[in-house]
């Protein structure tokens, strides 16, 4: 969301818009979200403070791609967590246990509480056999003040140590993707990705099948497109620039 819908705490213009075109044809949205700190609740109340109506089940966090496939993989599993309220939060709810030793898994999202004392327990759990997943791969999150350590960048710290390597359930991980159009209730050929970063949105999107859009209102440059062995469908330099006979018209 942050260089699609909105730049920290401020409103791309048009995103509003566009959004209630969309309400307008009643053609449905999901809003995806690389970060695992925020509840869908919280994601939710953030962009209604900006004017754009949304309610939490319009929210889909990779916490919670995370969570459902770890009931999945180990229902009533354990898990120790290395992350956020919005991490913890979605594994209760999946009817995970929060532990400090002997976990089913280490579980990795990114937040600002993190220290080195977590680290050291991650590495020492996962060497003992604890599995090791990441809500998802981005080395770098934006902040207003610049960018700062992400998830991928903790993960690497504790797969250098280990000698193992994270699953990760985030874009553009195929497991988020396909939890996020049916929850939409969408076929593979409804679907399409709009996002600002072409190695997390738009990957995604070309593995899955889905129609893709790169909005240059984020930290993309159209000159970059060319350093990637794959391409968006549709190219724009905001939301509300996307043509309706792009999304009125099936791939």
């Amino acid at each position: 969301m942050d260089g699609v819908i909105y730049r920290g705490n401020e409103l791309i213009p048009g995103s509003d818009t566009f959004l209630k075109k969309l309400k307008s044809l009643e053609i449905p949205y999901m809003f995806l979200t690389n970060n695992s700190q925020r509840t869908r609740r919280d994601v939710a109340l953030k962009l209604t403070r900006m004017g754009i109506e949304a309610k939490p089940e319009e929210i889909f966090t990779c916490a919670m791609a995370t969570a459902r496939y770890l009931a999945l993989k180990k229902p009533n599993g354990t898990a120790y967590v290395i992350g956020e309220n919005g991490l913890t939060a979605a594994l209760h709810q999946n009817g995970y246990t929060v532990v400090d030793d002997e976990p089913d898994f280490v579980v990795v999202g990114e937040g600002r509480t993190i220290n080195f004392e977590m680290i050291e327990k991650a590495v020492r759990l996962v060497a003992k056999g604890a599995s090791l997943i990441a809500t998802n791969l981005d080395a770098v999150c934006p902040t207003e003040q610049g960018i700062r350590p992400g998830c991928g960048a903790i993960v690497a710290m504790i797969e250098s140590a280990t000698g193992k390597k994270a699953f990760s359930v985030g874009k553009p991980s195929p497991v988020m993707m396909r939890m996020a159009r049916k929850e939409l209730g969408l076929s593979t050929d409804e679907t399409i990705m709009v996002g600002d970063t072409m190695y997390t949105d738009v990957l995604g999107a070309v593995q899955m099948g889905y129609r893709s859009v790169l909005v240059l209102s984020g930290h993309t440059e159209e000159k970059s497109i060319s350093n990637y062995a794959y391409a968006p469908d549709l190219v724009a330099s905001c939301l509300n620039e996307i043509p309706e006979t792009f999304y009125l018209t099936h791939g």
